[in-house]
């Protein structure tokens, strides 16, 4: 349900086409709000300065500058107000160049009217925290730019990130930063690092954190019942369909849908999907009627979408279109500092599901769970004290319960075994060396990307690839931009 009017509420709408602010204007009286107009950007900055709003609404193109103009405005004042911008019709780059400045939201043309109360009720319902005593801007208006604590239920969400390193805690300040925004939102990590954990905590420190979240693994559903799975089916639509069924986008409305594993989808639903995220509609298998959706995306991948675009095997504009914020969720190898404090998390969890008391980790086992590769990340971590919980006893885990679950480095059949000294798998070590190499050049350079490529003798597009491909975790200003300022 949408959040419900406030009748004290004040909003701004800023369009040049008369006809258009009338409309917007009377929409939003009717439903209690106080409303200012203006026809453009100088007109709603001389408004801005006499006085505060809890919303505020501006089409794209204005005649003396543009909606990304007043998003600018707003941020640079530090200003509470959310705000929603209308574009052209099928306009996703203007939608997804708003998103990154800083938009709550967008909205394309023609504007539906309910969509559009709702996403004004849920923007000013936002921009009015409920819990805590906001930070104040200069004039006096609460602020919540995310830095503020989250919501109760969030607070739980991100406690759940166990962890105390610099790489975790960088993620956890990102999810309170971009939750608060409808832009959708690309986790990007390795298997097993917990991505889905973070979309959790992205959708429960959002104002949809009362409406549904839905969980789908892109890779493991049929590709002839992709569409249907998606998107919804009619009762007769194709064989063994006996009764209307809805999809994913319809059992997520109000809330956030979660494409796990996006990178796996065929081109054929790429083009689908990019559709539908960009007309906020679905058309149901066997429907003439298209139904209106409300989701936030959130995505996740262990692949390097960067370089399957470049392959062809996924989609450029897909691409954009969901990866306007990015998490980099760092491998459990480079947050080593945060395994006791998993091991302490995991094992009660464990207790939790077996009934019995949880077991204390011994120094040694600690010591020998530090040295591991995990190559497959929390998850196989879990799994060891799966098992050292199994073969262990009442006086806790033993080593041998953990035992040596170190890998050799597989050759083929008859080739000679590496000479001593030479690396197992060439690859993984001459990664390893451009990391620790970029990861020096990034710390040096204060994580300016532009600074950091140029003392490597690299293009700014090289080194953004070679950070992808790495998963090197970068600190990321909210607004798009490549460096901090």
């Amino acid at each position: 349900m949408p959040p419900t009017a406030s009748s004290d509420a004040r909003i701004l709408v800023i369009d040049d086409e008369p006809d258009l602010r009338t409309l917007y204007a009377l929409t939003l009286l009717r439903e209690g709000y106080g409303v200012e107009s203006a026809e453009n950007v100088a007109a709603a900055r001389q408004l801005l300065g006499s006085g505060s709003f809890d919303a505020v609404i501006t089409d794209m193109r204005l005649p003396d500058g543009s909606g990304i103009d007043v998003l600018h405005t707003l941020a640079q004042q530090g200003r509470s107000e959310r705000c929603v911008v209308i574009t052209a019709y099928g306009s996703a780059e203007n939608a997804v160049e708003a998103l990154k400045a800083g938009a709550f939201d967008y909205l394309t043309k023609p504007v539906d009217l309910k969509q559009f109360r709702s996403v004004v009720a849920a923007a000013i319902e936002q921009a009015r925290p409920v819990r805590g005593a906001p930070r104040k801007t200069a004039n006096g208006r609460p602020r919540n730019d995310g830095s503020d604590p989250p919501a109760t239920s969030g607070g739980r969400a991100l406690e759940r990130l166990v962890g105390e390193s610099v790489a975790i805690q960088t993620v956890k300040t990102r999810i309170a930063r971009v939750a608060g925004s409808m832009a959708p939102v690309m986790v990007c990590g390795e298997s097993g690092t917990g991505k889905e954990l973070v979309a959790r905590a992205v959708h429960a420190c959002s104002h949809r954190n009362g409406g549904p979240f839905v969980a789908v693994n892109c890779g493991a559903i049929p590709e002839n019942l992709l569409e249907a799975e998606f998107f919804g089916a009619r009762k007769g639509a194709y064989t063994g369909s006996v009764q209307d069924r809805d999809g994913y986008f319809q059992a997520a409305h109000g809330g956030t849908l979660f494409l796990d594993e996006v990178g796996d989808l065929p081109l054929a639903m790429q083009a689908k999907l990019l559709r539908v995220i960009q007309e906020r509609s679905v058309r149901p298998v066997g429907s003439t009627q298209e139904e209106s959706t409300d989701v936030r995306i959130v995505s996740a991948t262990h692949k390097d979408l960067g370089a399957e675009v470049q392959a062809g095997r996924f989609r450029q504009d897909l691409y954009y279109r969901l990866n306007v914020i990015d998490i980099d969720l760092p491998p459990l190898r480079e947050r080593r500092e945060d395994i006791p404090a998993l091991c302490a998390a995991l094992l009660q969890k464990i207790a939790a599901e077996s009934g019995e008391p949880c077991q204390p980790v011994g120094h040694a086992v600690l010591q020998q769970l530090m040295q591991h590769p995990f190559s497959g990340n929390v998850r196989e971590l879990e799994n060891l004290l799966h098992r050292a919980v199994a073969l262990g006893d009442a006086n806790g885990l033993l080593p041998a319960t953990v035992g040596d679950t170190v890998a050799p480095v597989a050759t083929a059949p008859g080739a000679p075994n590496p000479a001593p000294g030479l690396p197992g798998d060439l690859q993984a070590f001459l990664d390893q060396q451009e990391r620790s190499i970029l990861l020096q050049a990034l710390h040096e350079s204060q994580f300016n990307r532009t600074l950091a490529a140029t003392r490597l003798g690299l293009s700014l597009r090289q080194i953004r690839y070679r950070i992808m491909r790495l998963n090197i975790p970068v600190p990321h200003s909210d607004d798009g931009t490549d460096d901090p300022a």
